[in-house]
């Protein structure tokens, strides 16, 4: 079985240590400290995590995330970079690898391009793959209540509809950069978007794509 969770979450850990607790991150509002807090609260607190989905725990989660937030910086990067603990679903590698896997990735690239000399990054086939399988799964839930018609193109042709609507907007690019782009980090990916000129500035300017 791959270990593309293992390798995002000990790259996002250095990221995030590197960059210190004040830096600024693609996720607004959210500063690293804020994003390291998430990710922690999300592998170790599930009675506060559903809060993201469920406006009822919104607030226990507000709450539980200004308590971590607080944690020192240095202890919330050492809780990403050891994981979850043994009862928490998360430390099942199979569960690791389907739930994290383009969290970590998505994470990984928050702090990264929210940097000014930032450069893409490399990644081999396989993982492209990875990603890409997996967006195809969620592309419609990302692309729900979006304005436009979206098409998800890769190079080699492969498609998936992320909202069927129109106009429609196509965008083409690497599995990667497709899946940055319809986690709602459209002005950071790196695609080439073809329709009417209108309807691709109201695609990228829309709040609801992405979770």
């Amino acid at each position: 079985m791959s270990t593309f969770a293992k390798r995002e979450r000990l790259l996002l850990a250095d990221l995030l240590e590197t960059a210190g607790p004040d830096a600024p991150t693609l996720c607004e509002g959210w500063r690293t400290r804020d994003l390291a807090a998430h990710v922690v609260v999300r592998e170790r607190r599930p009675d506060a995590a559903g809060g993201t989905l469920i406006k009822q725990l919104a607030p226990r989660l507000d709450r539980v995330m200004d308590e971590y937030g607080a944690k020192p910086y240095e202890e919330l990067i050492q809780l990403i970079r050891t994981g979850p603990p043994r009862f928490s679903p998360f430390s099942l590698k199979q569960i690791d690898e389907a739930a994290n896997t383009v969290e970590f990735y998505v994470h990984t690239e928050d702090v990264r391009r929210a940097q000014p000399d930032w450069t893409p990054r490399e990644l081999d086939p396989v993982f492209q793959d990875a990603l890409w399988s997996r967006l195809e799964r969620t592309a419609r839930l990302v692309g729900r209540g979006i304005p436009t018609g979206l098409v998800l193109r890769r190079p080699n042709g492969q498609t998936a509809v992320a909202h069927r609507g129109t106009p429609v907007v196509t965008a083409t690019g690497e599995a990667s950069e497709l899946l940055l782009f319809a986690y709602g980090r459209q002005n950071a990916a790196k695609v080439e978007l073809e329709g009417e000129k209108d309807a691709i500035a109201q695609l990228q300017e829309t709040k609801q794509l992405g979770f």
